[in-house]
C-alpha cells in the first residue's frame, strides 16, 4: 500500500491527519497546513488592514485558531478549509476594526478629560530609541510586555497564552523590564 506524504497531501487530507493526530502533538500535517495556508492569510491582512505587521499577527492568530478547531475536530466538511480559513480571517478583521472603533470613541469621549489630569512628562520619551530596545528583546519577553501594557492582560491570562505559569509570566515581564530600562538608559531607582 503506498503512503501519502504530507507534502502530497490535499488539503482535506490534512484536515483528517490533523483530527486524528495524538492530542498534544504537533504533526507534520499541522506543518505542512501552516505553510500553505499563511500566505493566503498574510494576503488577506495586507489587503484588509494595510500594515505588514498587522498581517503577520493576522496570520499567526488564525493559523491558531485554525489548528485548534481542526484538533479537536470542529470542521465538519475538511474540503471547505479555505472557506473556513478566510471566514475566520474576516471575523478577526472585523474584531479589529471593532475593538479600534470602541478604542477611537472612547477616546473621543474622555481623551480630553484624561489629557487634563495627566501630569505633564519631563522628558519626551525616545520613541525610536524605545523601538530598537524592544526588538532587542526575545520574542517572548516582548510579547509578555505588550500584552502586559498594551493588551492589559493579567500575568494569568499571559500565562496561560504562552503555557506557563502566571508566576513564570511575571517573572518574565520582570527580567523584560529590567532589560528595557537598561537598554533605554534608566537608572534603577533606589529600593
Amino acid at each position: 500500500m503506498e503512503t501519502t506524504k504530507p507534502e502530497a497531501a490535499s488539503d482535506a487530507a490534512l484536515v483528517c491527519a490533523i483530527a486524528s493526530a495524538a492530542p498534544g502533538c504537533d504533526s507534520p500535517a499541522e506543518a505542512q497546513l501552516c505553510r500553505r495556508l499563511a500566505p493566503r492569510i498574510r494576503l488577506y491582512g495586507l489587503r484588509h488592514l494595510r500594515d505588514a505587521h498587522a498581517a503577520a499577527d493576522l496570520t499567526q492568530q488564525v493559523l491558531l485558531m485554525t489548528i485548534e478547531k481542526l484538533r479537536a475536530g470542529a470542521l465538519r466538511d475538511p474540503e471547505k478549509l479555505i472557506s473556513f480559513v478566510l471566514g475566520t480571517c474576516r471575523l478577526v478583521v472585523l474584531d479589529l476594526r471593532r475593538g479600534a472603533l470602541r478604542r477611537d470613541a472612547l477616546l473621543r469621549r474622555y481623551g480630553e478629560e484624561a489629557e487634563s489630569e495627566a501630569p505633564a512628562a519631563p522628558d519626551m520619551l525616545d520613541r525610536e530609541k524605545l523601538a530598537r530596545c524592544l526588538e532587542g528583546l526575545a520574542e517572548r519577553e516582548r510579547s509578555v510586555l505588550v500584552s502586559s501594557f498594551f493588551s492589559d492582560q493579567s500575568a494569568a491570562e499571559i500565562g496561560r497564552a504562552l503555557g506557563v505559569s502566571a508566576q513564570n509570566a511575571r517573572v518574565i515581564r520582570h527580567r523584560a523590564l529590567l532589560r528595557l530600562r537598561g537598554c533605554m538608559g534608566v537608572a534603577e531607582e533606589a529600593q
